[in-house]
């Protein structure tokens, strides 16, 4: 099988864990070029992986020696980059959010639907993940009958200073918003934030934390999440789907159980790369390998499109506590 030749667009630090992860991991893909707003990051990915850096993302995508396009830029610059990748006929792979509007969501969708052919894939690594894959398998058999409710805990044990109510939504809930939608293949109608009591370890005046957001679909479906960003004990992911004839969870990452001191324990994650890191190597493998055939299996520009309607929806209910309707526009 022929390499996919790819360009980076963004060499900051997403940006270079996926030229690292193409470069050292990927038999079939090998990144060509780079370039970032930022020349010294650039230029820092060129000399430590023998890249040609491009001045701009459209000079990039019009190279001769790109074949299909990575975004990990600025999330403001993705809907301009992932647009002119659509126009130039190039796959691309777009980390989340596909854009920060669903307007110009809807403009990808349309543009890639003008176009003809399948080329967006958006950055939810969850799909990739080997429990939520076992899920998934489990669901689609229908030996547990339809899925009723779904639980779902997104914690993390502390985030940045500058981590405000909407990135609940649009930085953590996100992931739980396209996972839930892909595991029980459904659509959101609606979209409610209800604040419990905020937590001593976080800024009253700049974050609500935790949050409890509640989404209802299509076919009747309960889904609740709850966002805690700063519960202090680790990075915990939970998902558990009550269907008509069982009950499906998520299973725990594995760790050895420890006896030690007087005292039985077993270790938690604390940090979402390592929690996903084997998803976002699956993730980039089944991408190339894909795109070398032709074709485009992971979360779609649709898929993004969803994902932002229904993100923004929630972060009107913070604001209101109301429940907002969830209507998608694609013409």
């Amino acid at each position: 099988m022929k390499q996919l030749k790819i360009g980076v667009i963004g060499a900051g630090a997403i940006g270079q864990e996926h030229i690292q992860r193409i470069q050292t991991k990927m038999a079939h893909g090998i990144v060509t070029a780079v370039c970032d707003i930022n020349s010294a990051n650039a230029q820092l990915m060129a000399q430590q992986w023998g890249l040609r850096v491009e001045p701009d993302m459209h000079a990039l995508i019009q190279a001769q020696d790109v074949d299909a396009v990575v975004v990990a830029c600025y999330d403001g610059a993705h809907a301009e980059a992932v647009l002119s990748c659509i126009a130039a006929g190039k796959p691309v792979f777009c980390e989340k959010p596909m854009a920060t509007t669903q307007e110009d969501c809807r403009k990808i969708v349309e543009a890639e639907l003008k176009s003809g052919k399948k080329l967006v894939q958006v950055g939810f690594q969850r799909r990739y993940d080997k429990g939520y894959l076992q899920l998934k398998e489990i669901l689609d058999k229908g030996e547990f009958g339809s899925p009723l409710l779904v639980h779902c805990a997104h914690r993390n044990a502390g985030v940045a200073d500058n981590y405000d109510t909407s990135y609940a939504v649009y930085s953590t809930a996100i992931h739980e918003i396209d996972a839930v939608h892909w595991l029980i293949d459904d659509e959101y109608v609606s979209a409610q934030v209800i604040m419990p009591a905020s937590t001593r370890h976080t800024r009253a005046d700049f974050l609500r934390d935790p949050q409890m957001m509640i989404l209802r679909t299509k076919k009747g479906v309960v889904i609740d999440i709850e966002v805690f960003v700063n519960c202090r004990y680790g990075y915990d992911i939970q998902c558990e789907i009550c269907c008509e004839d069982g009950i499906i969870k998520l299973p725990e990452p594995s760790f050895p159980t420890v006896r030690k001191s007087a005292m039985r324990t077993v270790a938690l994650e604390t940090d979402w790369k390592e929690r996903f890191i084997e998803a976002y190597d699956v993730e980039f493998d089944d991408w190339i390998s894909s795109t070398l055939r032709g074709e485009m299996n992971g979360p779609s520009a649709w898929d993004g499109y969803i994902a932002a309607v229904t993100a923004d929806a929630l972060v009107q209910s913070q604001k209101t506590r109301d429940i907002v309707e969830i209507v998608y526009t694609v013409s």
